[in-house]
């Protein structure tokens, strides 16, 4: 116990010696931490301010297909519920892209003319401390999107972020961002291959009967060949879609699958139809029963009858995206325009003091305890007569 005891008698010893060199030298450690503290406040004061301003906005929504629904329904396509096969995150994160790509940002420095502003020569150098300056995030619940811009003029803030904004709405103009425009362009490329085949069938036709003039066909052939063509037109029309709906969905997908199914039927449908109809290398037309010159007239009539119903499937199917696209338009919507902020972001008055003054406490207690034990050392006569060897040694001339 009494070992103990004079532990304890010790410890706080030591810690009343550690009080009293703080009280000793409390005006050195005031004066060093207010010091700091008031060129810290003046810092702060003369520190050029920055601005935040914000905009929110709400990125196009995938819909249901609604009249695509409707229309595709009365000609059999096989895409017909598969809209909205984006998710919402990836719609999300196909924006906060754009609003990051370079076109869009040296569309706004253009605009602002912000090379000159930023003292910068090139437009490289300019887009670094624009990205520094902007922040672009999303909501993981909502989906909103919140474009935060920084400048030193709160006006200018609020109209780069508002800038933003439009940009977006220019480049989604240009663009296939929505599953509707990338049918639409789909098609469209579909479209002009049909129509340069079913121009040659055309003329095709035309030259035969320039050259042999025009033969009646039994009008009951004309409907097994009008049909048969049709069948295949459909079939080739289903192959299209299935193209199209390969490039956005899984094999998994149970729409894909039945229009795969449907697929199936309607060529197991034309193999039976042609098999009734005749024999040989072409059903259509079997030996004996038309000359070769009948036959070959039917052959280009019925090349022509089907690019002419594909045409006509791929037009109306074309029309559908083009309607669906005209819908489901990129419409960007703003939640909350960006306005004139009232107060600086930058510098951080409360932050730089709390930094400022928790340091200069640290180094002025550190100081007044080296001071302290300087002092100690020199009262000692043994430790003064080693630091003037020190110092004679330590001299150029020792």
């Amino acid at each position: 116990m009494p070992a103990e005891r004079l532990e304890h008698a010790e410890d706080e010893i030591n810690l009343l010696d550690y009080l009293i060199v703080l009280l000793k030298w409390k005006r050195l450690i005031l004066g060093v931490t207010f010091s700091c503290l008031a060129f810290a406040a003046l810092l702060g004061l003369t520190l050029p301010k920055s601005y935040r301003a914000e905009t929110r906005i709400l990125p196009p929504q995938q819909g249901s297909a609604g009249m695509a629904s409707q229309l595709l329904s009365q000609v059999g396509s096989s895409l017909t519920g598969l809209s909205g096969v984006l998710s919402g995150n990836s719609q999300t994160d196909l924006y906060l892209g754009m609003l990051q790509s370079r076109s869009v940002l040296d569309n706004i420095i253009k605009r602002f003319d912000l090379k000159k502003r930023y003292h910068e020569e090139t437009f490289e150098a300019a887009r670094k401390k624009l990205t520094k300056n902007l922040r672009v995030q999303a909501d993981a619940k909502s989906n909103v999107i919140v474009i935060a811009v920084e400048d030193r003029e709160a006006q200018q803030a609020a109209d780069l972020a508002n800038a933003f904004v439009t940009e977006l709405r220019w480049l989604t103009k240009g663009l296939a961002v929505t599953e509707a425009a990338q049918r639409r362009l789909f098609f469209e490329d579909q479209l002009k291959g049909s129509r340069e085949s079913l121009t040659k069938a055309e003329e095709g036709v035309r030259g035969f009967q320039e050259r042999t003039g025009t033969l009646q066909v039994d009008e009951q052939v004309k409907a097994v060949i009008k049909n048969i063509a049709q069948l295949r037109a459909e079939i080739a029309s289903k192959e299209v879609e299935l193209r199209v709906v390969k490039t956005y969905a899984k094999p998994s997908n149970p729409d894909l699958q039945k229009a795969e199914e449907t697929l199936d039927g309607m060529k197991a449908q034309l193999a039976k139809l042609e098999s009734k109809t005749g024999s040989g290398s072409d059903p259509l037309m079997p030996a004996g029963r038309m000359p070769s010159v009948g036959t070959e007239y039917l052959r280009k009539l019925r090349d022509l009858k089907f690019n002419e119903a594909l045409f006509e499937m791929l037009l109306k199917q074309y029309e559908v995206a083009r309607l669906d696209e005209a819908r489901e338009a990129a419409v960007i919507q703003v939640i909350d325009p960006a306005v004139v902020p009232e107060k600086s972001v930058k510098p951080k008055m409360a932050s730089l003091l709390a930094v400022f003054g928790c340091a200069s406490l640290l180094f002025s207690i550190l100081l007044a305890f080296f001071l302290e034990k300087r002092e100690t050392m020199f009262r000692q006569p043994g430790n003064r007569q080693r630091l003037e060897k020190l110092k004679q040694y330590a001299s150029l001339g020792g």
